[in-house]
């Protein structure tokens, strides 16, 4: 994306310019190549800006007619695949307005009245940006819906919960999905703050100082689904923000996204086995017969980092950059548009393997009460029937741990016998807090695992995604 530097005496700006740009320079400037992904946004940009043009009176309606005629015309060749993109116009801006002045003649060149490819990149990306915005949420929504579903069908599913990747209590299976519900329901919620704060209209700003024309800026913001024009000129053509906050949105996104698709590469291994997922989403060995490789999961765990990448691209480009627009700025697009594509594959994928997963639900139940698992439960028993503090019931469940592993058995399985020889006013009533299901199921404080809690929280989402 150009911007406002000139570089050869191109046919629509090269006035000041006599000779041809060196081939060096002619392939360092061009950008048509990926900034033709913002033909929609242009044209957009352009109806509105021609439409208050006209309504000021800047342009007469028969040019402005002509212009909206032809930019209809350049519309629909680009979703026909007949527009004929050419890297001599270096960016899309130049691409559209040549094809303009082909289809309608001089009318076309009263169309940049009133504005610059400063303003108008900045327009195009900002455009771009929100909708990316849009559809991310749409996608994470999509996601949700999917993991409320499997966590409702799955709100008694005993798992252990890991701390240190150690057993360390007995979960849900629906609890713990729920955990990424709410992960990217956050991430829903900065995407679209992210969106409110970018919904502001750089379009009228110019090269950087505004314009001598009596412009509506207001009119063409609306036209646009804006709030309202941006307030300062040289902020409307220099700022990109708007593109480092989404791509910070995304990159929490992507960290959750990780993190859940290492957990489906750890479940479906031979020595975890809790989850299976079909061939749908898992591939073979060319060498090893048995093999069910979960490659999406790894693929979105892969890609993470092209969008971690992007953010750290655009950072670096705009961190010394002076007021106002900068050539610099034509390298933001690229980070940004791999960014989102890898974000949006990513979240697709994860919603097929979301719903395409099935629980090995004896497998997750016997691993629960694997570890001593339920050891908190026995302090937390005496503490509360016996009145022990918790540092020496603590210290009392560390003794009964140690004492049945020497034995080989589980907590559950201990003799009342050696529980007595801790204690003596253990009773037999404890071994009803000793089983992984009794465990989950008394965890009832808001927000845990207790199956009841799961369920209210899956039907306190569904509400809010319905």
């Amino acid at each position: 994306m150009t911007g406002d530097s000139k570089t050869s005496g191109h046919s629509l700006w090269g006035g000041r310019f006599s000779a041809k740009p060196d081939a060096l320079m002619q392939a360092i400037n061009v950008s048509i190549g990926f900034d033709k992904r913002l033909a929609g946004e242009d044209i957009a940009g352009s109806r509105a800006h021609a439409a208050m043009l006209a309504k000021a009176g800047i342009l007469s309606a028969a040019d402005a007619a002509a212009i909206a005629g032809g930019l209809d015309k350049i519309e629909h060749e680009i979703a026909a695949g007949s527009f004929p993109f050419r890297d001599e116009f270096e960016d899309i801006h130049m691409n559209v307005e040549a094809r303009l002045g082909e289809i309608i003649g001089a009318a076309s060149g009263r169309l940049h009245t009133a504005r610059s490819r400063n303003d108008q990149v900045a327009l195009d990306f900002r455009l771009w940006v929100r909708s990316a915005c849009d559809r991310t949420v749409e996608q994470l929504i999509a996601l949700q819906r999917a993991l409320v579903a499997k966590a409702a069908d799955n709100a008694d599913t005993l798992m252990p919960g890991f701390t240190h990747l150690q057993a360390a209590q007995p979960v849900t299976f629906g609890h713990h999905l729920m955990a990424y519900v709410e992960m990217f329901g956050r991430d829903a919620g900065r995407f679209a703050d992210a969106r409110a704060r970018m919904n502001e209209s750089p379009l009228g700003s110019a090269a950087l100082a505004g314009t001598s024309f009596p412009i509506d800026r207001h009119m063409s913001a609306q036209a646009l689904g804006f709030d309202g024009p941006m307030a300062n000129s040289l902020d409307g053509v220099s700022d990109r923000d708007f593109a480092l906050e989404a791509l910070s949105a995304a990159n929490l996104c992507a960290i959750h996204l990780s993190r859940l698709a290492e957990e489906i590469v750890l479940w479906t291994t031979p020595q975890f086995n809790f989850i299976r997922l079909s061939d749908a989403f898992t591939t073979g060995s060319s060498i090893m017969p048995q093999k069910k490789n979960p490659d999406a999961a790894e693929l979105i765990r892969a890609k993470i980092g092209r969008i971690m990448g992007g953010l750290t691209s655009l950072t670096l480009v705009m961190k010394g950059l002076p007021l106002a627009y900068g050539k610099d700025m034509q390298e933001d697009k690229v980070p940004t548009f791999e960014a989102f594509d890898a974000l949006e594959l990513a979240l697709l994928a994860m919603t097929g393997m979301i719903e395409d997963l099935q629980p090995n639900k004896p497998a997750m139940a016997a691993a629960a009460g694997a570890g001593f698992a339920t050891a908190t439960d026995l302090a937390d028993w005496l503490v509360r029937t016996l009145n022990i503090p918790f540092r020496e019931a603590h210290h009392l469940t560390g003794a009964a741990v140690k004492r049945a592993e020497a034995l080989g058995l589980d907590l559950a399985d201990l003799p009342i016998a050696e529980l007595k020889a801790l204690d003596g006013r253990i009773t037999e009533d404890v071994y009803g807090v000793l089983t992984p299901a009794a465990s989950a199921a008394s965890r009832t404080s808001y927000g845990g695992t207790a199956p009841d809690q799961v369920r209210a929280q899956v039907a306190r989402w569904q509400e809010i995604l319905r």
